[in-house]
């Protein structure tokens, strides 16, 4: 309630609007990831909506004190050379029947890449869990979630929904965007 209530007056401040409604559980894709202010966003987001998601965040950052601060946000340490341990956890947790909201950057870094990460399509196949599309946008002072899809077995089929939603979505600082793409899809 507390978190809900900061994250309204926040929102109000900065004079942004939300769109659409934090799903009862799923995986949710935070994009653009291009500045170090997306954690905080995708934060408001949830929260604005009365949701405590877990956020995948790169294990080199929980050291001392900050370390304490994300594990008290709902960050989740993740070795990004052994990431696929970090998804059956969390798919094992996922299966679990309570409320389960996984944030995470699918670009996996805040500089332009060429490729995005796979993991939320593996997660939402191995879990059945729907995936979300979270996005900020400051050209348009929206904030929020868009369309929610499950994983197929067609994954340019899945990446074409993603690369609608974000075609007009640049993020904080659009250069550093990349573009919705898959090692995968080259297959």
């Amino acid at each position: 309630m507390v978190r809900q209530r900061l994250a309204r007056a926040i929102v109000k401040m900065m004079r942004y609007r939300m769109v659409g409604d934090v799903p009862p559980s799923g995986i949710l894709v935070g994009a653009p990831h291009t500045s170090n202010w997306d954690f905080v966003t995708m934060l408001l987001v949830m929260w604005h909506g009365g949701a405590h998601p877990r956020v995948l965040v790169k294990k080199q950052l929980f050291k001392g004190p900050l370390g304490w601060a994300l594990r008290g946000l709902g960050g989740i340490p993740l070795d990004r050379d052994n990431a696929s341990t970090v998804v059956k956890e969390l798919a094992d947790e996922a299966s679990g029947g309570e409320p389960f909201r996984l944030i995470l950057a699918a670009e996996g870094t805040r500089s332009r890449g060429e490729y995005w990460k796979s993991g939320f399509l593996r997660l939402s196949q191995q879990t059945g869990l729907p995936i979300t599309l979270a996005f900020f946008e400051p050209s348009t002072r929206t904030m929020g979630f868009g369309p929610t899809f499950h994983a197929t077995d067609d994954v340019v089929a899945d990446m074409d929904l993603v690369r609608e939603f974000y075609a007009n979505k640049g993020g904080v600082k659009p250069r550093n965007a990349t573009p919705p793409r898959l090692r995968e899809e080259n297959r």
